[in-house]
């Protein structure tokens, strides 16, 4: 035991090949790498699997949308486009007779000046909805075409002043929605309204009371003229006098009628040409079947003719 000695300190170590720890660095890095591409892996699934969503969006059950009388730290005041899109469901009310001419009319004011505000989602249903009426509606082609033209115009403005305005995304896909504008502008031109192989009764077959009738609920004089280009019968009906007085009075005040007059050459007011003179220096009287309304009571944004079963199911809503 006197004979034994305790090696140096030194020797306690183990020796280690000369790359241990350059090869450990490495395997470290790799892993961390590699953790990272998964978590970019598993956020872009996401983001795709929500991206594959909206073309057939999820839409609430309940539509309607609470609106905050102001904001606090828990929860903000104000609602987006795209949860507009979505909560009131956009992309369902375009297909109804009732709200289409009020959904086209929101999106040319969002066309001419809310572009720039649109997030990426909101940017995709706006599309989304614009395609589905390009594709499935032939009954109100002069109105849709009017809301592309609106858009394309819009547009061109902001992608020529690209760095002056403020374009939410890529300009090469601004780029290519313009592209894909035009496409549904071709698409509407080359539209043909085939005659019905039903050979029953016409509007042309009714008393011409009631075909004078049912004109005068006509309240675009656009519809009025093309109505008289239809048959050469209708074209009589559709020069009265007396209808497009009415249409000019329903649409303007009396006022704004007494600065346009314009006679004919027999002396008498030309209400037709009125009428068009009038629509180019006034904006036109509006009505729709439904519309949203925004309840003073409960403070809930929905459509019309939804405000009484919100309201019945929901009449003070928590914040």
């Amino acid at each position: 035991m006197g004979n034994l000695r305790c090696a140096p300190r030194s020797a306690w170590r183990t020796t280690l090949a000369p790359g241990y720890y350059c090869n450990k660095e490495v395997y470290n890095k790799e892993n961390l790498f590699n953790s990272l591409n998964y978590d970019v892996a598993a956020k872009k699934r996401k983001k795709d699997m929500l991206n594959s969503k909206t073309k057939t969006q999820y839409f609430h059950q309940e539509k309607w949308i609470y609106v905050h009388k102001g904001s606090t730290k828990e929860r903000h005041g104000y609602c987006t486009l795209g949860e507009a899109f979505n909560r009131l469901d956009f992309s369902t009310a375009i297909l109804d007779s009732r709200r289409f001419n009020y959904v086209v009319r929101l999106l040319e004011l969002i066309a001419k000046s809310q572009l720039t505000s649109l997030s990426g989602i909101a940017q995709k249903n706006f599309m989304n909805i614009l395609e589905k009426v390009v594709l499935k509606d032939q009954q109100n082609i002069r109105l849709i075409r009017e809301l592309l033209q609106t858009l394309y115009t819009s547009l061109c403005t902001l992608v020529q002043r690209v760095g002056k305005s403020v374009l939410v995304g890529n300009i090469n896909m601004w780029v290519y929605r313009m592209e894909t504008i035009l496409h549904w502008q071709q698409q509407l031109n080359n539209i043909q309204i085939t005659r019905p192989a039903f050979k029953g009764l016409t509007f042309t077959d009714l008393p011409l009371c009631l075909q004078l009738n049912i004109m005068q609920r006509l309240s675009d004089g656009r519809d009025l003229v093309s109505l008289g280009q239809a048959a050469p019968d209708l074209h009589v009906l559709s020069e009265d006098r007396l209808l497009w007085k009415k249409l000019c009075q329903y649409h303007f005040s009396e006022r704004q009628i007494r600065k346009r007059l314009i006679l004919s050459d027999k002396g008498q007011l030309d209400w037709k040409k009125m009428y068009f003179k009038l629509v180019r220096c006034y904006p036109r009287k509006e009505q729709y079947g439904d519309t949203l309304q925004l309840c003073k009571h409960c403070h809930i944004l929905s459509w019309k003719v939804c405000v009484s079963e919100v309201a019945a199911t929901d009449p003070q809503p928590s914040p």
